[in-house]
């Protein structure tokens, strides 16, 4: 048998499908810190981005034999999958963050030395991009995702997406126009 590293993922998942923890080693090593990145961009908190990437790469593991290669790359495969569980944590935690907070809410006097104006600016600031970015086309999402949240290049971005690195461009501008155009009125 040849050199398991020298395999490419497409080969590493089939072998991953019958069960090889060698290969799956191998694919972790490949593809676990940008499914962190992706994770932690999305989450935004460490500890939560390592259980989603943890949970992801389990369930790769468990059901390996459901990559088909003729839907795309073993990399935007995985970093779907990744994407899909970050956004779960992500609703999770803030259901579970806003029961707290209202809770706390009952008992918080604020202290007058902070800057609750710069902060309430902030908060709305951040809500504008989230509901910016919500509202652009799914594929035009992923791709402002995967560059600016996962820091992949256009090339990469395209080799992920199975994609023209011209139509990866193409959603990029378009999507950068809408943002700008959302929050130029929202945040300006």
């Amino acid at each position: 048998m040849k050199d398991i590293r020298a395999l490419a993922d497409e080969e590493l998942m089939g072998l991953v499908g019958s069960g090889d923890p060698r290969a799956f080693e191998l694919l972790y090593d490949r593809h676990g810190g940008p499914a962190y990145s992706l994770a932690y961009r999305i989450a935004g908190r460490p500890g939560v981005a390592e259980d989603v990437t943890q949970e992801a790469f389990l369930a790769i593991w468990r059901s390996g034999e459901r990559y088909r290669a003729s839907r795309g790359s073993v990399r935007s495969w995985i970093l779907g999958i990744v994407h899909n569980r970050a956004v779960d944590a992500l609703r999770h935690h803030l259901v579970h963050d806003r029961r707290r907070a209202g809770d706390a809410a009952l008992e918080y006097r604020p202290s007058p030395d902070l800057p609750t104006d710069v902060e309430a600016i902030r908060r709305e600031e951040g809500g504008a991009v989230r509901r910016a970015l919500r509202a652009l086309p799914a594929e035009q999402n992923r791709v402002i995702e995967l560059a600016y949240f996962g820091g992949y290049t256009h090339t990469e971005i395209a080799e992920m997406l199975d994609a023209p690195v011209g139509t990866v461009k193409g959603r990029m501008r378009l999507a950068l126009q809408k943002l700008r155009y959302e929050l130029g009125e929202a945040v300006a």
